[in-house]
């Protein structure tokens, strides 16, 4: 079972995403793919940005996010107590407060393997990772 990082959702909404990233999302069984609420915030986060700049983008990006929440909406994973206890060991431990440690605290508590392109910011955590964006990602 996955828990797909932001990145690798990104990436889906490009003209021409990665063949590896499609490959591998594919090849999921569709009831072991989670999202992260992060994710959600994450978005959203881009949308606010994209606002004053491009407000049409922003209103694409918007719409796009509308989506995932309806088709993901049966696996998106709040963020717990006991998630928020974990994130705050795994801070102390890295040294990192971001919010990559709390979608590895998310993924470790529910056992699954995070699906990003930035390995480097989920190994310190311990939690099992994936990088999709190679030619033939499996996983």
């Amino acid at each position: 079972m996955i828990l797909i990082d932001t990145v690798v959702l990104s990436e889906l909404r490009r003209a021409k995403p990665n063949a590896g990233v499609v490959a591998y999302l594919k090849s999921q069984d569709a009831d072991a793919i989670f999202l992260s609420a992060l994710t959600i915030g994450e978005i959203e986060a881009g949308i606010e940005r994209q606002r004053g700049q491009n407000a049409q983008f922003a209103a694409d990006l918007a719409q796009w996010l509308a989506l995932i929440e309806l088709q993901f909406s049966h696996c998106i994973l709040p963020v717990t107590p006991a998630i928020a206890k974990l994130w705050g060991r795994l801070c102390v431990q890295t040294g990192n407060k971001g919010i990559d440690n709390l979608i590895a605290a998310t993924a470790l508590c529910h056992h699954l393997t995070v699906v990003t392109r930035n390995v480097k910011h989920f190994e310190p955590t311990g939690v099992r990772v994936f990088d999709p964006f190679g030619p033939v990602a499996k996983g």
